[in-house]
């Protein structure tokens, strides 16, 4: 298959928030051009676009993954569904065998055995040294195996075939979400997934300095004559129109959902189900740090979505200048920034005649962004015009 990616690039202002903290609390930051810049870590957005798939249903349960340490107890979950007759203790002890028959280690967490010890309970489960990320049909068919091998658990797991069955059951039909954004396994390399998915740290394009409100809580049993807040504390925030990018490789993501995840369907199906759910979830989610304290509910100003045969290409270096804004805010100037960048660096490294480009935009600060790709209605006509492109290279003959 050739090689072919989809850009997704977005303007998004968010007023007084706190997206990501550091840990010291403070929203994170970089320098860039010399200056401060307001900074969304990858990490933190890429959980919000998982997050959001679940969220919104744009995909089926069991075409989304699992990420968890506790993967004996989600496996002998399973077990425990698809033959009733066994009971919790052995279930939970086929589950630990069949992890380990993949090759992945397992131990009982000191801290929860000896909180055990302590409180007399039962001994605690063991789990993964680290988060595991399987998929759903992964962990069933793990489950499967492990019932099959109920009848002699004791020799089962010890014949090299069935051994490299569990390795095999964990290594097939990936999820979305895991053939996105990859998988790393330290102990067992030969079952890593190779991320389809880069997404970069969303910077702000302008210079950002972060504030901090002071606040108090009053406690309602005080009287008049116990005036003063019950606590007071400070919180760090600020405000800052965002750049943000990802880049998808479609030929990966085709590689890594191999056959398809139902039965009766091509392979662009569910390549086109997952494009589309990624560009959505991209494109909408947002990281839910300090949520509640600040509300900071928004949607980008501006989205370009590139789909081309060379490779990937970010807009950041746009905004190495930072933005100087003003009383007119940031978004009019970043726009025309990007109206200028885009086609003269696509013109000069021969991008611009082998690219599709589609353009979701609001408002009169947007406007310039209409001359450089195909403008789009509504979010659901750009994904739709995405997800037939999409369909079309793969179903092209290289």
């Amino acid at each position: 298959m050739n090689r072919f990616y989809l850009d997704v690039h977005a303007l998004q202002t968010v007023p007084p928030s706190n997206l990501n903290r550091d840990d010291t609390g403070a929203p994170k930051s970089a320098v860039y051009g010399g200056v401060p810049r307001a900074r969304v870590s990858s990490q933190a957005w890429k959980r919000a676009v998982r997050a959001y798939f679940e969220d919104e249903q744009l995909l089926h349960p069991s075409e989304l993954g699992v990420r968890t340490k506790k993967i004996v107890e989600v496996i002998a979950a399973r077990i425990e569904t698809a033959d009733a007759s066994l009971p919790p203790a052995a279930a939970q002890e086929l589950a630990a065998a069949v992890v380990q028959a993949a090759g992945l280690k397992i131990e009982v967490p000191k801290r929860k055995a000896d909180a055990a010890s302590k409180n007399g309970g039962s001994e605690p489960l063991p789990e993964a040294k680290y988060l595991m990320f399987l998929s759903s049909r992964q962990l069933d068919s793990l489950a499967e195996l492990a019932v099959e091998a109920a009848k002699d658990s004791k020799t089962f797991f010890k014949d090299k075939k069935n051994k490299d069955r569990a390795k095999q059951l964990a290594d097939t039909r990936h999820s979305v979400d895991i053939a996105l954004f990859g998988r790393m396994v330290a102990d067992v390399t030969d079952i890593n997934v190779d991320a389809a998915v880069q997404v970069a740290h969303a910077i702000s394009v302008h210079r950002v300095d972060n504030e901090s409100d002071y606040y108090t809580a009053v406690d309602d049993k005080n009287t008049d004559a116990e005036p003063g807040a019950g606590m007071i504390g400070t919180v760090d925030f600020n405000s800052a129109t965002l750049y943000r990018y990802a880049a998808l490789g479609i030929h990966q993501l085709a590689d890594n959902l191999g056959q398809g995840l139902r039965e009766d369907e091509s392979v662009a199906t569910p390549v086109r189900r997952a494009v589309e759910a990624f560009t959505r979830s991209f494109i909408e989610s947002l990281p839910k740090g300090k949520i509640n304290t600040f509300g900071n509910h928004t949607l980008p100003e501006a989205v370009i979505v590139k789909l081309r045969t060379t490779r990937p290409i970010s807009f950041v270096s746009a905004f190495e200048e930072p933005v100087r804004g003003g009383q007119g805010g940031h978004v009019r100037e970043a726009v025309e920034r990007l109206a200028e960048y885009i086609p003269d660096i696509e013109r000069k490294y021969g991008d611009d005649t082998s690219t599709l480009t589609w353009i979701l935009r609001v408002g009169p600060n947007t406007q310039k962004l209409s001359s450089i790709g195909t403008e789009t209605e509504t979010l659901g006509d750009l994904l739709t015009a995405v997800g037939h492109a999409v369909t079309e290279r793969l179903e092209t003959p290289a």
